[in-house]
């Protein structure tokens, strides 16, 4: 018997954030302008990146790949040309800026707890891997999901309570069993919320152990300073994907548009203002920059 999907449904109608006509203007020139925000804040940490020489570090290669990562993310929602290939790279981007994140934490520990080794620990080929890695576990996870998801059998219903079309909102409008389907993605997304987040823990707690020893003032706070605006980005990320994706079922589908809202276009805009803003090395490439521009 030849394997395929039986699915009468070949179409799904997103119904948007909200069906109320009196926010429907407010909320798009407001994500109009958080999406421009988002890139080019983010374009202009790449460009920013890629031009100073002091940039080219281990921590700004990372962070060269977040913007990246945020960019197509945050991207990934808009083009009509992108419709058909969206859910894949709604996955991909999203399990991607999981482990990148992941790599930063341990990139600032290694930093601040072995800073003699720095250089050793982290030089390019590890950096590499890791972000190589990153990829690699997004594509693998992003193709078991969609693997998935092509299993399921769709029959009538085709109108999507949200904005964005997610693996659980497709579940529901399925006509047939999802019970193994709905196991293999809580445990895939399981992995790449839980696993990150644990290893993110870990890491802030080494550093945080480290910090509390440091006998001057100043150091501690630079030592924080440096710490902060990774912990607030993971923080917003992990913390409205976990309720996305490990919520009950109690949870409404109007408090899932609003998690949702914080991983998909809150993050991907601030992620630049909160490493450029909170960072000396970065204000100061930017004004080298702008006077090399000027000549």
């Amino acid at each position: 018997m030849a394997l395929g999907n039986g699915s009468f449904t070949t179409q799904f109608i997103l119904m948007g954030l909200t069906d109320q006509p009196d926010l429907q203007l407010p909320l798009y020139f407001l994500f109009l302008g958080m999406y421009m925000v988002t890139v080019m804040g983010n374009l202009g940490l790449i460009i920013l990146i890629g031009l100073s020489s002091h940039l080219h570090t281990p921590m700004y290669f990372f962070l060269f790949n977040l913007s990246f990562i945020d960019l197509c993310y945050s991207s990934v929602f808009t083009p009509k040309m992108l419709i058909n290939i969206i859910l894949y790279f709604f996955s991909f981007f999203g399990i991607s800026e999981c482990y990148v994140l992941t790599s930063m934490a341990y990139d600032r520990y290694v930093a601040i707890c072995n800073p003699l080794f720095y250089n050793i620990a982290m030089s390019s080929k590890v950096c590499s891997s890791l972000v190589l890695g990153s990829y690699l576990m997004a594509v693998l996870d992003a193709t078991t999901l969609i693997t998935c998801m092509m299993r399921l059998t769709f029959c009538d219903a085709n109108t999507i309570n949200h904005y964005l079309c997610d693996i659980h909102l497709l579940l529901q409008l399925s006509c047939t069993s999802t019970h193994i389907i709905e196991l293999e993605v809580f445990i895939v997304g399981g992995i790449n919320i839980i696993m990150p987040s644990l290893t993110i823990f870990v890491s802030y707690g080494l550093i945080l152990s480290n910090i509390l020893h440091i006998s001057s003032t100043d150091g501690r706070s630079k030592a924080f300073s440096t710490c902060s605006s990774h912990i607030i980005a993971v923080s917003l990320f992990f913390g409205s994907s976990a309720f996305m994706y490990l919520k009950p079922p109690s949870v409404s589908v109007d408090d899932g548009k609003i998690s949702s809202v914080f991983y998909t276009n809150v993050v991907p805009m601030i992620n630049p203002l909160i490493y450029s803003l909170r960072n000396k090395d970065v204000k100061l490439a930017l004004r080298k920059t702008l006077r090399m521009g000027r000549w």
